[in-house]
């Protein structure tokens, strides 16, 4: 029977990708045994390492990636593992190889700048200097490279690998209202890069309005009679991960519009010494409240909506 530990190296050979000219003597640092060396001491990882070889950097006939044609396979991203694996002194500590994640004792830069030797046109020049960047982020925190779908990738848990940082915005898509994230329609990069943009908050577009009319487009105008703070930020009435007041509003009217919208003179106050505790106000601002008659609130087209009414 095949040892364990030449599965990795007889799978090549049956191929015929392998080749381990790498491992020559001009290159001592790195194993001659390859991915067998790694896999007899890790194979038992959680998650286990053989959930490398569904994934496109376990594809051997894919020359760019670590198990293609004369490539290095773990030691490609892990870097030279020879003395890390080879016999080392009773009572003295192995010598370290590249880890990646937050708690890895190697240097989140120096990770980060092994997976941009491969990705560095995948994850663009806003990277340097971005949010996640400058918070120390490492690759490996979002990204898992050891299981056959990496989490992140996809819209049923792309949210949770985000969560995992963002709890605050969890707590958000679970309000009552909020965008369908919950339900798989929607994903945090349907609307931020994380890999860095010059645009506040990641978002995928210039403006936060822009990227909110990429799904909302009967919203971006032009209009004849305009709202303004529709015009100037959709976030002055709207929380976008969402809220507890219908269609996501940040505060439900009339108490929203009249944090602009004086209501002094308007035919929805009472005009009697009584006021709204004492249940005098006008019909209308009980029940639709504002809407009850200006129903085209984030503008207007019609001659005559200059009030929005129409």
């Amino acid at each position: 029977m095949l040892s364990r530990l030449s599965i990795v190296s007889c799978a090549l050979l049956l191929l015929g990708v392998a080749d381990f000219s790498w491992a020559s003597d001009e290159e001592a640092s790195y194993s001659r045994r390859g991915a067998d060396g790694c896999i007899g001491c890790h194979g038992d990882w959680d998650p286990p390492l053989m959930g490398l070889f569904q994934t496109p950097h376990g594809n051997p006939h894919d020359a760019r990636a670590p198990f293609g044609e004369r490539q290095l396979q773990c030691e490609a991203c892990h870097g030279p593992g020879a003395t890390h694996g080879g016999r080392v002194p009773r009572g003295q500590p192995r010598p370290p190889i590249i880890n990646f994640g937050s708690n890895a004792w190697t240097p989140i830069p120096q990770q980060n700048a092994m997976c941009m030797n491969c990705h560095e046109g995948h994850v663009g020049e806003q990277w340097a200097g971005s949010t996640h960047d400058l918070n120390a982020v490492a690759c490996a925190d979002c990204h898992s490279l050891h299981t056959p779908k990496d989490a992140v990738l996809s819209k049923q848990t792309q949210a949770e690998a985000c969560y995992s940082c963002h709890a605050n915005v969890k707590s958000d898509f679970l309000k009552p209202s909020a965008h369908p994230v919950r339900q798989g329609k929607l994903v945090c990069t349907d609307c931020h890069n994380p890999h860095g943009t010059s645009n506040e908050g990641l978002l995928i577009r210039t403006t936060l309005n822009e990227t909110c009319y990429g799904c909302h487009t009967e919203k971006r105008g032009p209009l004849v009679w305009e709202h303004a703070p529709v015009v100037e930020d959709c976030t002055i009435c709207h929380d976008p991960h969402g809220a507890v007041h219908p269609s996501m509003l940040t505060r439900r009217a009339p108490l929203l519009c009249q944090s602009c919208h004086t209501p002094s003179g308007h035919p929805a106050v009472p005009y009697d010494s009584g006021d709204l505790a004492g249940g005098t106000a006008s019909p209308f601002l009980l029940a639709g409240s504002c809407l009850s008659c200006h129903t085209q609130v984030h503008g207007s087209n019609h001659p005559s909506g200059k009030a929005l009414m129409r």
